[in-house]
């Protein structure tokens, strides 16, 4: 399977926002990545549902919601109505995991478990099978353009074991710090979509450098 690229719009110039729409639609990226936070799961706010549906109407493939926020089954429905097709919500944040992914799949998006980066890949032993994949935050969530922490990589490897142990299906995302120098390395280690913001956008050339990104093999 080739590598998902899923560009960051937190990461974009919201002032040339359609253009970097049009950019994303263009190059070999897979997704574009919209991040979700409200100031209380982590602090930062970023943006609601007005950008999320300007984006959804510009954009020419899929969008991946990824919901840093308190209570994310509350608004599960209006995600989708809003043009999303990931969804990911943190397992800590979420109570009733189980319940929340299939509330996801029953609203006709793909369902993802998202991870802090000291949460242990063990609290995802039985739920695999109900995800469609797991976001492995190599990065404290609620910032852009932080320092990718290094573990993440044995992490992902250790994920890809009980994947494939458990028999399930679910692909593996990784979101933060990513780049040219340890992207061939996250893939090697089983990631199937990686998830740039400013190295994307801060490139003097975005295209060659999601086409860089899509063409790391493992």
């Amino acid at each position: 399977m080739a590598v998902i690229v899923a560009p960051s719009m937190l990461s974009a110039d919201f002032a040339n926002l359609g253009n970097h729409i049009d950019l994303v639609n263009s190059s070999s990226a897979g997704l574009f990545h919209l991040d979700i936070m409200d100031g209380v799961f982590v602090p930062n706010i970023s943006y609601g549902f007005p950008l999320v549906e300007t984006i959804a109407a510009r954009a020419k493939k899929p969008l991946d919601a990824h919901l840093m926020i308190v209570n994310p089954e509350r608004y599960i429905e209006r995600f989708a109505q809003s043009g999303v097709d990931y969804l990911s919500v943190h397992i800590e944040a979420s109570v009733h995991l189980h319940r929340t992914l299939q509330q996801i799949r029953d609203a006709g998006m793909k369902a993802g478990v998202a991870l802090n980066p000291h949460t242990n890949i063990t609290s995802l032993e039985y739920i695999l099978e109900e995800a469609d994949y797991i976001l492995i935050m190599s990065v404290n969530p609620g910032f852009a353009s932080q320092k990718f922490i290094q573990s993440s990589i044995s992490k992902i490897e250790r994920l890809k074991e009980m994947i494939i142990k458990r028999g399930a299906s679910c692909l593996i995302e990784v979101d933060g710090g990513v780049n040219g120098e340890n992207a061939g390395a996250l893939v090697k280690a089983g990631a199937d979509i990686l998830v740039a913001g400013s190295y994307v956008f801060g490139s003097p050339d975005p295209l060659a450098t999601i086409d860089s990104l899509t063409n790391c093999s493992r």
